[in-house]
């Protein structure tokens, strides 16, 4: 194989690779913005909920401290532990 075409099908594979990274990375980033519209939804639905609870003078903060136990030990968050 004279050097000229190994050099050119070499090119055209890192040239597809290039384009199959550059696809992925624009569909996940389609991706996550649809994913952050769905966030905001539920986070919207969750307020008017918690609104909604606190007029009827339920009190979150007491019912969330009793619902989670002490923790003896603390875990780190897990973008600490990446």
């Amino acid at each position: 194989m004279p050097a000229k075409e190994k050099e050119q099908k070499v090119s055209m594979s890192k040239d597809e690779q290039i384009g199959f990274h550059k696809g992925s990375l624009s569909t996940l980033a389609k991706e996550r913005q649809e994913f952050m519209k769905t966030l905001s939804i539920v986070e919207q639905l969750m307020q008017m909920h918690i609104k909604a609870l606190q007029e009827l003078g339920v009190d979150l903060t007491k019912e969330a401290q009793a619902a989670v136990p002490e923790k003896k030990e603390k875990k780190p968050p897990i973008d600490e532990m990446l």
